[in-house]
């Protein structure tokens, strides 16, 4: 029994906050229930369902109010006794894991729209299929920044992570596959059981598939991570897009750096090399800052570590390019002083190896070359006395800048014409009769100066000056072939008519480098010779076995030349 004046005690009642929370849950479950990520309409998907425009909004909300509502629950703030909040706990939890179970599923989803490669305003504004593809691309990667920091939010950054790794990794898989036409990693493992050729045509894949995928795969991949994980979440991106990219990306830098160990020093595979060398330094390194930033230390490294590689083989390549011109015997001479297979090859290769004149000047050093002998400055003494050669023996690299003359040494493309050179002087002196090794001289050096000059790129790495150089070394080579063989027989008086016979027999065999020089050949010894036969034919009269005529007529069939061929010296200016 209660005392006059006593109260009896009243029921405990909820706080205002408790039954607001108590009705929040209740609201999030009704949604849940509705979206619960193993019902028969789970495939569905929150965000790309277009009749219900507001329910991820909503959806989020409550995943948010559940993650509230386990704080409040679980703050103390309330009496367990009082209020219920254990059972209130356990239950927002149970909550909780649902909704992120089924964002989850809204992540696999929408991860499942992206695209392999990302790429982001790629469009030109005015193709509205085209920006449509833009704007659906920017609406998922909105919808998927709202799921990851709900999940990230909630603490199940962890499952988060792990779907978004296993999506994007396997879509970077595929497209680097797709590029190369082979999978960079897998194929480590067995490019020491390849030939060269298989690993040749790999390479050529390699070249512009590591491009693609440095330039656009990685950068997108590093632009997805970007707006996906923002603010906050950047440290997770950055995270992120290692475990998706780094290993994918060493592989391909791997597969060079093996590929490159392969080629070995085999002259025929150095414009590869500098295809691998200009991808790296004009291309991957760039993209590796740009996508890598501040975590790219190691990968950008080992992208160093493979120019330094490709480096030194294209050196080694070089030097046996160099080996092998100076292994080519000198006795081994071209019939009729043609121009030499030898001068042809050296010329061909070294046009297409000025095109990597910014990869050869990284690869060396003005220090490696130190010597001071004139490039390509032919010395001519087959047959001949010194004097006759002064024209000649002019310095071929012959330069107003003693930068510009050590700038040309730095360049192997220099030495390696120089060495040529040296070695057609070496063969001209194999030959027994002096105009023929004069000639030898006159066709090769054409040849080379009509390589170099003409506004081409080896001209710009040689020198304008060079080629002109070598166009007055080849008149002055057909000068002295002309005095060789005309002046002795025919110039010197005595039985010029049989002189010239026996000149023109002698040279039936002998050939022009081109029509060019067979234009010049006939022109400068017609000059030459003409106006002395005519002054012997003057004095001899019925006497001489020819005319005027039959001896122009004779000169003007050499070299390939026709006997309607005009009495023109015109041409002899040409050089």
């Amino acid at each position: 029994m209660t005392r006059a004046g006593s109260r009896s005690p009243m029921p405990p009642r909820r706080t205002l906050p408790a039954t607001v929370v108590d009705d929040t849950v209740a609201a999030a479950a009704v949604l849940l229930d509705k979206w619960h990520p193993e019902d028969s309409s789970s495939g569905r998907s929150l965000f790309l369902d277009s009749t219900v425009p507001d329910e991820a909004d909503a959806f989020l909300r409550a995943a948010k109010d559940l993650h509230r509502a386990m704080l409040f629950y679980a703050s103390g703030l309330t009496s367990k006794d009082l209020h219920g909040g254990g059972h209130g706990l356990i239950h927002a939890q149970e909550l909780l894991d649902t909704a992120m179970r089924r964002l989850e599923l809204e992540l696999q989803i929408l991860l499942s729209c992206l695209p392999d490669v990302i790429q982001f305003n790629q469009y030109d504004d005015d193709e509205d299929e085209n920006v449509d593809d833009d704007q659906t691309l920017t609406e998922t990667c909105g919808h998927l920044r709202a799921v990851a920091e709900a999940m990230l939010a909630a603490g199940y950054g962890k499952e988060c992570v792990a779907v978004f790794k296993e999506h994007r990794r396997a879509s970077v898989a595929a497209a680097l596959q797709r590029l190369h036409g082979f999978s960079p990693s897998q194929q480590l493992a067995t490019i020491n059981k390849l030939a060269w050729e298989q690993i040749d045509a790999r390479l050529q894949s390699w070249l512009t598939g590591a491009r693609t995928a440095f330039a656009s795969v990685f950068a997108g991949e590093r632009d997805l991570c970007d707006r996906l994980f923002a603010g906050e979440n950047a440290s997770v991106g950055d995270a992120v897009f290692s475990a998706i990219a780094d290993d994918q990306a060493m592989s391909i830098l791997a597969f060079a750096e093996a590929a490159v160990a392969k080629a070995k020093r085999a002259p025929e595979r150095l414009f590869r090399m500098l295809d691998v060398h200009d991808a790296l330094t004009e291309t991957i390194i760039p993209a590796i800052v740009a996508a890598f930033g501040d975590k790219s230390e190691v990968m950008f490294r080992a992208a160093e570590l493979a120019v330094a590689k490709v480096g030194d083989t294209v050196r080694g390549m070089v030097a046996a390019f160099e080996a092998a011109i100076e292994k080519e015997p000198a006795k081994a001479t071209a019939p009729g002083g043609a121009v030499h297979p030898l001068t042809r090859y050296v010329m061909n290769y070294l046009v297409v190896l000025a095109d990597y004149e910014n990869a050869l000047a990284n690869i060396y050093s003005a220090e490696q070359y130190t010597d001071t002998t004139d490039i390509g400055s032919g010395t001519g003494t087959a047959g001949s006395s010194s004097s006759d050669l002064s024209m000649a023996s002019t310095s071929s690299f012959s330069s107003s800048s003693t930068q510009r003359t050590l700038s040309l040494w730095s360049n192997p493309i220099g030495w390696l014409v120089s060495v040529l050179m040296r070695k057609l002087d070496a063969k001209a002196g194999n030959y027994r009769e002096a105009a023929l090794s004069y000639l030898f001289l006159a066709n090769n050096t054409h040849y080379v100066a009509k390589k170099v000059g003409g506004g081409t790129k080896l001209e710009a790495v040689l020198g304008e000056d060079w080629a002109k150089t070598q166009r007055a070394k080849a008149r002055g080579y057909v000068d002295v072939y002309v005095r060789s063989a005309w002046g002795s027989k025919v110039l010197r008086g005595g039985a010029v008519d049989k002189a010239v016979i026996e000149a023109v027999a002698m040279q039936e065999t002998w050939v022009a480098a081109d029509e060019e020089m067979g234009e010049v050949l006939r022109a400068v010894a017609r000059a030459a010779v003409v106006p002395t036969y005519r002054m012997f034919y003057r004095r001899q009269g019925a006497a001489a076995r020819l005319t005027p005529g039959d001896v122009i007529g004779m000169m003007d069939r050499l070299f390939g030349g026709q006997t309607s061929r005009s009495h023109s010296n015109s041409l002899s200016s040409t050089y």
